[in-house]
């Protein structure tokens, strides 16, 4: 049986952006897709859509939120080594426009800020492709041995 060595977060995720190693189920469920890494910066990309309305006729913030919070714990798993993980526990969203069916492709940009022993911070913007601002946030992840 051959035993292959851990992935590095990076490595991990590069494998994803590649098509070597499938997209999280979360991405079939709301139709985004992690298509960037580097070393503290991973990048999401989601199209907004009627499916995604909530009661008010907008995209539910709750697609946003989710866009944002892969983006940035994405980032923080960039930067850890074989072996660790770093799963979200709190995240702070702040909504500034409207989405919805005609803002069409979204792109959630997550960059690590501070990566130590025990816990990791991140911060995210989700943009349009016209470059407005739709949302920002900050995270802060728990950093463990897997």
């Amino acid at each position: 049986m051959i035993v292959s060595e851990p992935l590095s977060g990076l490595d991990f995720l590069r494998a994803i952006v590649e098509g070597r190693s499938p997209q999280p189920p979360i991405c079939r469920t709301l139709g985004f897709a992690l298509v960037e890494v580097t070393s503290g910066v991973a990048v999401f990309e989601g199209m907004a859509g009627e499916h995604l309305y909530n009661p008010m006729n907008a995209v539910h913030g709750g697609f946003l939120a989710t866009l944002l919070d892969s983006a940035m714990a994405c980032a923080v798993i960039g930067r850890l080594p074989a072996g660790m993980l770093a799963p979200t526990t709190q995240v702070n969203v702040n909504f500034v426009r409207p989405v919805t069916a005609r803002t069409g492709l979204l792109r959630a940009t997550g960059t690590a800020i501070h990566l130590g022993r025990t816990m990791a911070t991140a911060e995210g913007r989700v943009e349009g492709t016209d470059g407005k601002l739709y949302a920002h946030a900050t995270t802060t992840c728990a950093v463990s041995s897997a």
